[in-house]
């Protein structure tokens, strides 16, 4: 059974340039995200065919054919995407290093000022659980920082 989890995995960073695109506009033509797409980068249209064959061949996205014209959508949610794209990117960080990844993040992305609250107030909870130290699983056994 495939999971969503396995098809983020496998998407290249190409193709989730098309994904944020179906993500933005919704329902498209083949037409619009060539379009749109060549506008951002120098792929041919060919190219770009092949990047939408390629999501619907991994089920990634769908096609509806409305007035003998197909229109493509997202067969996966945006969020749960994002979601498990940083989770398969956290997995191959040793924990002891999230912390610092976090900050590296935070300091080099641009937030509303929304975004910074909602962050503060989620630290804040965290805080008063959270280790004095983070256990590293990295050798199997317990290393502290």
């Amino acid at each position: 059974m495939v999971t969503i989890d396995n098809k983020v995995s496998n998407i290249s960073d190409a193709e989730w340039e098309l994904m944020r695109i179906l993500w933005t506009i919704g329902d498209s033509r083949s037409k619009t995200i060539i379009d749109l797409l060549s506008k951002k980068s120098d792929w041919s249209e060919s190219t770009i065919k092949t990047l939408i064959t390629r999501l619907k061949n991994k089920k990634i996205i769908g096609v509806k054919k409305i007035d003998k014209k197909n229109y493509y959508h997202c067969l996966i949610n945006e969020q749960d995407a994002y979601k498990m794209k940083i989770k398969h990117m956290f997995n191959e960080i040793c924990c002891m290093q999230y912390g610092s990844t976090l900050d590296y993040l935070i300091n080099n992305i641009d937030l509303s000022k929304s975004d910074i609250s909602k962050l503060i107030k989620t630290l804040d909870k965290k805080m008063v659980d959270a280790p004095e130290k983070v256990e590293c699983h990295c050798l199997g056994g317990k290393i502290y920082e």
